[in-house]
């Protein structure tokens, strides 16, 4: 009896060993939840999770200053602007009350788009970039931040959004095949075509975001529907490049 009752002793103690080991050795094991994740190596790009869209990568220009002024004077490029600064942003595009016929019923240039548009014009009359074609969309702040930079314009509908605020896949591409014959149409002459639209159109062709409003992108036309992107700047520093 006292024999069984020894085995049975051994028994319940190399249990207990058992538990116990295995809870230390989980307890070892175990990471917090914040710190299971391997850190990315130094240099390495970190993922972010912004609100909305997923953020893209900044763009890096290809050239600047006195070789991109000196490209410019020689013409041959493309100029997109998205229009100056309105008083408020949103997709009027999408508005079932909107007519393009009809400034009041869109966004309008606030005086920063207006002030914008006239500092744009005087900085290419300054730095003697010369400026052939000046096409714009049919929306008001489009073609007016064209008038007071270049006092001209032409409407070119292709550089209109389509009407929705939520674009599909057919949507953005529709934009992107409207716009891409501006954008890699060599311009005639010595001289530079210049574009006055919109962001989410632009971004459908190139699949860069334009902003903030007022921002420029030089491009180099390569006809048969190819160009390549060279360099941005805001409407300030389009003076820059002179001096």
């Amino acid at each position: 009896m006292r024999q069984n009752s020894m085995k049975t002793w051994i028994k319940v103690c190399a249990g207990l060993l058992c538990v116990g080991t295995c809870a230390l050795a989980a307890a070892q094991t175990a990471v917090k939840p914040e710190a299971a994740a391997a850190k990315p190596a130094y240099g390495a790009p970190v993922a972010t999770k912004p609100e909305g869209d997923a953020k893209k990568p900044e763009f890096v220009d290809k050239v600047g200053g006195k070789e991109l002024l000196a490209a410019l004077r020689q013409g041959g490029h493309v100029i997109f602007f998205r229009h100056g600064q309105t008083e408020k942003d949103y997709a009027d595009q999408a508005d079932p009350k909107m007519k393009l016929s009809d400034c009041a019923s869109q966004r309008a240039l606030n005086d920063k788009g207006v002030e914008q548009a006239k500092t744009i014009g005087a900085a290419f009359k300054e730095a003697s970039i010369p400026v052939g074609h000046v096409l714009a969309s049919d929306y008001c702040r489009a073609w007016k931040t064209a008038d007071l930079a270049f006092g001209r314009h032409t409407r070119a509908p292709a550089l209109n959004f389509v009407k929705a605020e939520e674009y599909t896949k057919a949507q953005k591409q529709q934009m992107s095949k409207a716009i891409t014959p501006l954008l890699a149409a060599k311009p005639t002459g010595k001289a530079n075509t210049v574009l006055v639209g919109h962001d989410d159109v632009f971004e459908a062709a190139t699949g860069i975001y334009p902003e903030p409003q007022g921002i420029a992108y030089i491009l180099k036309p390569l006809g048969n529907g190819r160009f390549e992107v060279l360099a941005n700047l805001q409407p300030q520093e389009w003076a820059l490049l002179s001096r």
